[in-house]
């Protein structure tokens, strides 16, 4: 029998109440960079979905038993993978695929714009050593040929922006009630 609507909400809505307040390196916790993140898409005309993957893009951070001490050991703690495998319980391809792939979006735009990597955060370059550093020519081929890689690179262009100390957003009500009308019928 598939969820309601309301039942991810829960779920989802207890991780942020859990864990939402961590910082990991950044100047804001994980509910104000997932309402950044949601901002910045819906300014930028973004789909319900796409504004959807961006709120909840690192939703594996705080399914992590200790991501905090996995980035200290300098281990990846794959949270796009974890994060990913949980939305799709009730998310389509179109909010999972870009969660899933944000993180190759900082590599491969680290190929792609050689430039890119001296716009990231401190903990972002950190992070990018670890999980394989910039992409070469051929695997930006190849990430270029999954399903949702645009929209994964629009998310993690936000996913950058999104680590502002102070930010009018969009409220949690509101992307909450965005995530029901997101949720996959069946």
């Amino acid at each position: 029998m598939k969820p309601s609507a309301a039942s991810p909400l829960r779920e989802i809505e207890n991780l942020f109440e859990a864990h939402g307040s961590l910082i990991y390196g950044e100047s804001v916790n994980q509910i104000q960079h997932a309402l950044q993140c949601a901002t910045f898409a819906q300014q930028q005309g973004a789909s319900d979905s796409l504004i959807v993957a961006a709120l909840l893009h690192d939703v594996g951070h705080m399914m992590h038993r200790d991501a905090a001490a996995a980035l200290a050991a300098g281990n990846d703690d794959v949270h796009e993978k974890l994060g990913a495998k949980f939305l799709a319980q009730w998310f389509g391809p179109e909010v999972t695929q870009p969660v899933a792939l944000h993180v190759q979006a900082k590599r491969y735009l680290c190929c792609r714009e050689p430039l890119y990597n001296l716009h990231l955060s401190a903990i972002s370059r950190k992070t990018l050593a670890i999980q394989g550093g910039a992409m070469t020519i051929e695997q930006a081929e190849a990430f270029e040929t999954q399903p949702h890689w645009p929209e994964a690179v629009l998310l993690r262009r936000w996913d950058d922006l999104g680590k502002q100390e102070s930010m009018e957003t969009i409220s949690w009500q509101d992307a909450m009630s965005m995530a029901v009308s997101c949720v996959s019928p069946t």
